[in-house]
């Protein structure tokens, strides 16, 4: 049985005014809120959190030991590190409405500057890791990538999924991280306005010259990230992350930066791989996330504005799991 499990067992058998007690114990100290509120969207590292509050490593350990006895965090292992967020909050809590109000209350006040830039540092230090992946390995990136999965494996099913979609008649699709392009020549075949968005020239070029082979003229290209068409003000009807949120350095920011990307009722579109522990990927792949559980994208989603559609599973025989999951934009323009 895991530790989570023997603390929420823990935690259970405890007398609900001690549990109470605790909540209040461990909100009641400055430092533990400033944590709470660097975890709203995102999750770090301990180490991460030690640059970012400038807090020897022991100390830190003590305050989020407490936050996770309280159950106001949460944790998640990538490879030999071990990642925090904040808790997502269940119908089954009994304190639920104090951790909202709590979590509403710290999320008005304004991150410090230093630990802004420190956040900005760590998140450019992740991309940077990637960008440097790409660069190195962009003509065996395929091969690499299919020592996990195949386009091939997942492709029809993906097709299927964007046909259910009810989208305009001319609608306006964005892939992220085309790479060399598999599943940009299938949208290509399909849709008229399509753009690829990639922060690698190196993949992005590939991409290129696969269109450029196959014909296809109506293809545009952007080197960067969502970031760069947000400066565009681009709007569309579909954005498509294929295998690709295992690369972001903030997942979170992903979805809130194609949030504002979608028209009123543009779908986003993510394919990933499951939360897994194969540490190898990050060596071998250029991975920075070990996958992700559907706690975390419906969380990201939810914070973004985005709705959850449908969802779609695919094992594969080599242990990995293929998930692929449909958000809407709710919102009215």
């Amino acid at each position: 049985m895991s530790s989570t499990a023997l603390r929420t067992n823990d935690t259970v058998a405890l007398d609900p005014l001690e549990r109470l007690s605790e909540l209040h114990k461990a909100l009641a100290d400055g430092l533990r809120l400033q944590i709470l509120r660097l975890l709203k969207n995102e999750s770090f590292g301990v180490l991460e959190l030690c640059r970012i509050i400038a807090i020897k490593q022991s100390a830190l350990s003590h305050h989020l030991k407490i936050l996770a006895t309280a159950e106001l965090v949460s944790t998640r292992r990538e490879g030999n590190s071990i990642f925090y967020r904040r808790a997502f909050l269940t119908d089954d809590d009994d304190f639920a409405d104090i951790k909202k109000s709590v979590f509403e209350q710290i999320d008005a006040l304004p991150i410090d500057r230093h630990q802004l830039k420190q956040i900005r540092a760590i998140q450019l230090e992740r991309s940077e890791l990637s960008l440097s992946f790409f660069h190195r390995h962009a003509d065996k990136f395929r091969e690499k990538q299919g020592l996990i999965v195949e386009h091939a494996h997942y492709g029809a099913s993906l097709l299927d999924i964007i046909d259910g979609l009810s989208l305009p008649s001319s609608p306006r699709v964005l892939e992220v991280g085309p790479g060399e392009g598999q599943l940009l020549l299938e949208l290509a075949a399909k849709f008229k306005q399509l753009t690829a968005l990639d922060n690698s020239s190196e993949m992005l070029e590939r991409s290129r010259a696969a269109i450029a082979a196959a014909g296809y003229r109506q293809v545009q290209f952007i080197l960067g990230d969502t970031a760069v068409a947000l400066k565009q003000n681009m709007q569309c009807d579909l954005i498509i992350f294929d295998m690709v949120l295992h690369h972001i350095p903030s997942p979170a920011k992903a979805f809130k930066d194609a949030a504002q990307l979608l028209a009123p009722a543009g779908h986003l579109l993510i394919i990933d791989l499951g939360n897994h522990d194969q540490d190898w990927v990050r060596e071998s792949c250029g991975d920075l996330w070990l996958g992700f559980d559907d706690g975390d994208l419906d969380h990201w989603a939810h914070k973004a504005g985005l709705t959850v559609g449908q969802s779609s599973y695919l094992g594969l025989r080599n242990g990995f799991q293929i998930k692929m999951r449909v958000f809407q934009n709710s919102a009215h323009r």
